[in-house]
């Protein structure tokens, strides 16, 4: 492991402590030293795919939903536009970052490479050939939802109802906020902010012939598009309508042409080492984000040439990319006119289970944990039952303290209303607020002033170190002591994306979890390093601490003759030291199969390198988010002795290094059959949502067979095994999948 930088300090500006990785706990048998650095330098140079291509590949798989002729047609739509607004993040994100170390001659090359230079090129072309077929599928679908009764105004001439209602519309909402500005040198040229929009016209003064340039930006307190009542639903975008209407903003001119542009710019946040105070910090870093670097211009096809050239020259388009649009400049904003009320044209609507083991005991919460752990599957199993935890700790006279971390809470946040009650009844509540979640920094600064003022104590985390773990902590006076109950996740506490994000919960009274949560928030809270924990692995340092471990384990297994299997779940792959661990796992000959959502950096099924390795992405109604690790402990997988773990750490070395993370063993044993047998193996042997990579980067679908499986249909239509509780024990099982199967899907 690579030499640590110091430890990051807290908000208060204290000294700085050592940074080193945090301890594992003592796994009898484990076998230290099975790897060493003469087998890492024995691999190939050329064995990792460029993470930011890999990015763009997941990206066309969302957008192949929209193609998805399986699917109702409001629902592809919506696909469509939540692959717009992925394009949009990773532009002011991740090549805006790239864009950043070109200017300021950074030549640090990729894992696999390429300098910054090189890799713009290629992603330039592969997002420009992303964006034709996004403008090819969105022309499909307006043809498809126009037949459907769902119509979008583009070129065609008004019916007299819709033109007076939208002249109406025009003239009481849309003109009071339109502020139109000359181009000229007499004029400063507009400040354009991130995300926004405006319209170029160039119009003649009817009373002397004057050439003019105009230029209207669309405030984004605007809607992106405008309904018109009435059936059937027809809708428009706010620029097709302001130019319908560009005479009553410019009375006594010609309209000779106009142009539509949209502006990217880079939004990532960077934190200063000096930032003492993080809540001051970001309020201006906010403010700055408005204001980065263009890092993409978005232009209506047929765009004046020279109106592009004169937002070149002002816009400072250096090292930024034009794309030009066959369709509308954000394709992210369709999703409003996914939320038209057409159910025929939608998913059927799903509600989640709650827990039959909590309504066993009456809807007990800390019964039920205390009886057994439980696993919770969202959004299969209701996220109620997370807020039902903290709202009963709240409500409870006997719970004395409580310890939530906070990543992503959403804006309606029945958690942030928890912790606000538990601390207005006199509790002693401790909230971990993360600054530093990008895109919700704003929001978690709203929370943490709330928190405060209800008597919350806050804490901000560390400056360099996200704190991405989800942990919630419970201490209640029972008898003449106390217990701790825990939740552990691998999502957030954020109640609208547990109904869409596929994650784990897990609840345990186990003192053994209560003791190392408990050392946990120490540490994020007071610099308290554990020395020694008895479940958790905690990050930086003790996650890959622990993966590595169990890697080799497997390697030693392997190398004795005896069976060696690896199954892992994960969002995104790319730190290159665990790759290289699962390469020489693979040398050794221990079977691997990964389910990897998004970005794969490692190569599968590359003869002497990767060729018992498999990697699947799994793309469907529901996003596959829950982080699972398994290790076949000397025998073919699935199994009962099977080490288990969940985690809220992704592959990827801001997870390992520069995160605080958790990843939580599962020892008991029926919460280790669902996560194995259920979870992980329908995963596996799903085959109408599943892309397989090939070693030389490119995805193909699965083809479904004679028996075609689908892994979110099985979890909407079957109960868990752990939240139905002693229903299992009436005759009435959870089906459980083929073994046999499983076995197959790995060989």
């Amino acid at each position: 492991m690579p030499a640590n930088p110091p430890f990051p300090p807290h908000v208060s500006g204290r000294e700085s402590a050592p940074r080193r990785a945090l301890p594992n706990r003592a796994d009898a048998g484990a076998d230290a030293g099975t790897v060493s650095g003469a087998d890492v330098a024995k691999l190939p140079g050329d064995r990792y795919f460029n993470r930011e291509l890999s990015w763009l590949t997941f990206n066309r798989r969302v957008l192949a939903e929209a193609q998805n002729t399986h699917y109702p047609l409001l629902e592809r739509l919506r696909f469509l536009a939540i692959s717009g607004n992925n394009l949009d993040e990773f532009m002011m994100v991740r090549v805006a970052g790239l864009a950043a170390q070109v200017r300021r001659q950074i030549d640090e090359v990729s894992i696999d490479g390429l300098s910054p230079v090189q890799q713009l090129q290629n992603i330039h072309g592969a997002i420009n050939d992303l964006a034709d077929a996004q403008y090819a599928i969105f022309t499909d679908l307006v043809a498809a939802l126009d037949a459907q009764g769902v119509r979008l105004i583009t070129g065609r001439r008004l019916e007299k109802a819709e033109a007076d209602f939208l002249a109406d519309y025009f003239e009481r909402h849309v003109l009071p906020a339109l502020t139109p500005q000359a181009i000229d040198p007499a004029h400063p040229f507009p400040f354009i902010a991130n995300q926004g929009s405006g319209i170029l016209f160039s119009l003649v003064r009817a009373a002397d012939g004057a050439d003019v340039n105009e230029m209207v930006l669309i405030p984004p307190a605007l809607p992106r598009y405008v309904r018109l009542p009435g059936q059937p639903a027809t809708w428009i975008a706010i620029e097709e309508l302001i130019r319908r209407k560009a005479a009553r903003l410019f009375p006594g001119f010609r309209i000779m042409g106009h142009g539509v542009f949209r502006v990217l710019r880079d939004s990532d946040i960077e934190i200063e080492e000096d930032a003492e105070d993080l809540v001051r910090y970001f309020r201006t870093a906010i403010q700055r984000r408005r204001r980065g670097r263009v890092i993409l211009l978005t232009l209506q096809d047929g765009f004046d040439r020279s109106a592009e050239a004169m937002l070149r020259e002002q816009l400072r388009l250096d090292y930024a990319l034009v794309i030009r649009a066959r369709g509308p400049l954000s394709m992210s904003g369709l999703s409003v006119l996914a939320d038209e009320e057409r159910p025929d044209l939608k998913f059927e609507p799903y509600n989640p289970r709650y827990p039959e083991r909590i309504l066993e005991h009456d809807g007990d919460c800390f019964a039920a944990i205390r009886e057994k752990d439980i696993v919770i599957q969202h959004p299969f199993e209701s996220f109620d039952v997370v807020v039902d935890f903290l709202h009963q700790a709240a409500s409870d006279p006997d719970v004395v303290a409580i310890k939530q971390t906070l990543y992503r809470a959403g804006k309606q946040s029945a958690v942030i209303a928890a912790l606000i009650a538990a601390a207005e009844a006199g509790k002693s509540v401790t909230a971990v607020v993360e600054l530093k979640a990008r895109f919700d920094e704003e929001q978690n600064l709203h929370w943490a002033s709330q928190l405060e003022n209800a008597g919350v104590q806050v804490i901000y985390g560390f400056v360099d170190w996200k704190t991405h773990a989800k942990v919630s902590m419970v201490v209640r006076r029972e008898g003449d002591g106390y217990r701790t109950y825990c939740h552990f996740g691998t999502g957030n506490y954020h109640p609208v994306t547990a109904r869409i994000y596929t994650d784990l919960s897990f609840f345990t009274a186990d003192p053994r979890f209560g003791r190392d949560a408990g050392l946990l928030f120490n540490f994020i809270t007071g610099y308290i390093e554990p020395k020694r924990t008895e479940m958790l692995a905690i990050s930086p340092g003790g996650v890959r601490n622990r993966l590595y471990e169990c890697i080799d384990r497997e390697i030693a297994f392997a190398r004795a003759g005896k069976a060696a299997t690896i199954w892992a779940k994960l969002n995104a792959l790319t730190d290159p030291d665990l790759i290289d661990r699962l390469y020489l796992a693979s040398r050794a000959g221990v079977s691997i199969a990964l389910v990897v959502r998004g970005i794969c950096c490692l190569k599968p099924g590359v003869p002497g390198l990767s060729e018992t390795i498999t990697v699947k992405s799994v793309i469907g109604r529901f996003l596959e988010h829950s982080r699972i690790w398994i290790f076949g402990n000397g025998a073919a997988l699935p199994n009962r002795r099977a080490r288990v773990f969940i985690t809220s750490a992704d592959g990827m070395s801001r997870n390992l290094d520069r995160r605080v993370e958790v990843m939580v063993p599962i020892r008991n044993s029926t919460v280790h059959d669902q996560v194995l047998d259920q979870v992980m193996l329908a995963n596996l042997l799903d085959t109408e949502q599943s892309w397989q990579l090939h070693p030389d980067g490119h995805y193909t679908r699965t083809e479904p067979g004679p028996k075609p499986f689908n892994v979110h249909r099985y979890f909407m239509t079957n109960p868990s095994l752990s939240g139905r509780g002693a229903a299992l024990t009436k005759g009435r099982k959870v089906p459980k999948l083929a073994l046999r199967r499983g076995r197959a899907a790995t060989e």
